[in-house]
């Protein structure tokens, strides 16, 4: 899929609000039942762009900045998955909405979960798409993993910032464009050149390193989640070179409704590695409710 600039900015504009006491920006679209797109860590909405097109001729499309990432503010503190689902539920209820589809990539999926299981009346279908949840089984297996190394290094405080100052575009490319990829040129140089000028702006790297500091709080929310199964139906997908077929069996112990499965010849980055197969998927999953 050719991503054409120009071609989206006449479908889609560029909001901002407050909720929370912090300035959330935000994408929006399309017509119809909203979905809200959550992005991760070394991306911002712009994740999103290759599919919000095609999901826009069926339904209002929202990719919001999370707070600490893109265009949205960087408060030193919220960074715990309990406050950014809620920075997002009051932009949904700001904007005049109630029951919505919601899709979480990575920390956004982390946020997705916290949002269903603090509104599960409100989250007709949730998408949970290749990352663990803080907590909730197999986290300890996957937090073990070499290809998690910068879960403990961007734990440290301050240390990860010096570091990396004046080298943003070198860390976020080679340890996690590229790294986690099965395609490695499919997130491209000109997306690069996006992310590295959302993350090197004042605050940037401080604000991605603290979804992870917050981590021992998400996994204390989290096995208080756990305690009550989610009752919507649960899409789940993996890339097979990342989480695979962890998606699906993770969602199962939290979760009663669960389908899901492996995005074949794809990393991490499912939403930019294989854009049409996630459209196809998400139509797909949607539709069941019509």
């Amino acid at each position: 899929m050719i991503f054409t600039p120009e071609k989206f900015d006449q479908s889609f504009t560029h909001h901002t609000i407050q909720v929370n006491g912090v300035r959330l920006h935000y994408v929006s679209g399309g017509k119809g039942d909203l979905v809200v797109l959550l992005h991760g860590y070394a991306q911002t909405w712009y994740e999103w762009r290759k599919i919000m097109p095609a999901l826009a001729e069926h339904y209002t499309m929202i990719a919001p900045d999370l707070r600490g990432a893109g265009n949205s503010d960087k408060p030193l503190t919220g960074y715990d998955k309990r406050s950014l689902a809620d920075d997002i539920y009051q932009l949904v209820k700001q904007l005049g909405f109630q029951q919505i589809y919601l899709v979480g990539h990575d920390i956004g999926l982390m946020v997705a979960y916290a949002y269903a299981a603090a509104h599960p009346d409100d989250v007709k279908r949730l998408v949970v798409i290749d990352a663990p949840i803080p907590g909730v089984e197999p986290w300890e297996e996957v937090i073990a993993s070499p290809m998690v190394w910068h879960f403990a290094f961007h734990a440290v405080p301050n240390l990860p910032e010096a570091l990396v100052a004046g080298r943003e575009r070198t860390y976020l490319s080679t340890g996690f464009y590229k790294a986690l990829s099965y395609n490695p040129v499919a997130i491209t140089e000109a997306d690069i050149d996006e992310y590295v000028r959302c993350y090197s702006a004042p605050g940037g790297m401080r604000s991605g390193f603290e979804y992870f500091r917050t981590f021992a709080e998400d996994v204390k929310h989290n096995k208080e989640h756990a305690q009550h199964k989610l009752k919507m139906p649960v899409l789940a997908l993996g890339g097979a070179q990342s989480l695979g077929g962890i998606m699906v069996s993770q969602m199962q112990t939290v979760a009663d409704n669960v389908q899901g499965g492996v995005i074949a010849q794809c990393g991490h980055w499912v939403v930019d590695e294989r854009p049409e197969e996630l459209i196809q998927q998400l139509l797909t999953f949607f539709s069941q409710d019509q």
